[in-house]
C-alpha cells in the first residue's frame, strides 16, 4: 500500500533526520513506531501523509509515486490523520468536527471513544485536553480511509482509555476496512499491541522482535 523509497530529509545543512530510509506498509495491519524524542518520527510521519516533501528519494501509493499535484487529493481522500495538537475546528462542536469529513453519524463514533450526547453537542473548546484528542481520533475513524496516521493519538488519556483507543485502532486495520494504520508512540505497552514495531534511529527504521 505505501512504500518509502530512499527517503532523506534534513531540518537544515549537516543535519541529517532520515538517512535513505526505505520501509512498506501494508493493509490490515497496525504499524507502531517508537524512537527518542527529536528523532523524526513525526517528520517522518508528515512525509508519509503528503504534508512535507523528503529532500530526496519517493512516497508510492499503491505502488505509484506521490507527486506534488497529486498530493492534494491523496490527503483528501487515501489518508487520515490523528495529530498531536488535534487540528480541530475550533468553533465547531464535537459533532459537527466529524460531518466536515463523513456524512455518517457522527454520534456512534464519538460514543465508540467514550464521548457522550451531551458532549458531542459542546464547542471543542469547551472540551477537555482528553476529550479534543477523542474527537480528533474519531474524525479519522469516521473517514474509512485506507491509511490512518496516529501521531501520539493516546499522548493525553490515562491508562484504560489509551488501551481502548488503541484496541479501535487494531479494529480498524483488522476489520472490513483492512485499513493501515500507523502510530508513533512513546508507550512500551501500546506498541507491543502493534502487528510491528518499527524503532527510528539513525535516521533508519529497523523492525523490532
Amino acid at each position: 500500500m505505501l512504500e518509502l523509497q530512499n527517503i532523506k530529509y534534513s531540518y537544515q545543512p549537516g543535519t541529517t533526520i532520515l538517512n535513505d530510509l526505505n520501509a512498506t506498509f501494508c493493509p490490515g495491519r497496525v504499524y507502531a513506531i517508537v524512537g527518542s524524542s527529536g528523532c523524526g518520527k513525526s517528520t517522518l510521519l508528515s512525509i508519509m501523509g503528503g504534508l512535507d516533501i523528503p529532500g530526496s528519494g519517493q512516497v508510492l501509493y499503491n505502488g505509484k509515486p506521490l507527486t506534488k499535484k497529486e498530493l492534494p487529493e491523496y490527503r483528501k481522500k487515501d489518508v487520515s490523520f490523528i495529530f498531536q495538537s488535534y487540528n480541530l475546528i475550533d468553533y465547531l462542536t464535537a459533532e459537527e468536527n466529524l460531518k466536515l469529513v463523513s456524512p455518517l453519524s457522527a454520534l456512534p463514533v464519538l460514543e465508540k471513544v467514550g464521548l457522550n450526547r451531551e458532549i458531542a453537542k459542546r464547542n471543542v473548546l469547551k472540551l477537555s485536553g482528553g476529550q479534543q484528542q477523542r474527537v480528533a481520533i474519531a474524525r479519522a475513524l469516521i473517514s474509512d480511509s485506507s491509511l490512518l496516521l496516529a501521531d501520539e493519538p493516546t499522548g493525553n488519556l490515562d491508562d484504560e482509555n489509551a488501551r481502548a483507543i488503541f484496541n479501535l485502532l487494531i479494529q480498524y486495520a483488522h476489520g472490513p476496512l483492512q485499513g493501515c494504520v500507523i502510530v508513533v508512540t512513546h508507550s512500551p505497552i501500546l506498541a507491543q499491541k502493534a502487528d510491528v514495531v518499527l524503532k527510528l534511529e539513525g535516521g533508519l527504521l529497523r523492525e523490532m522482535v
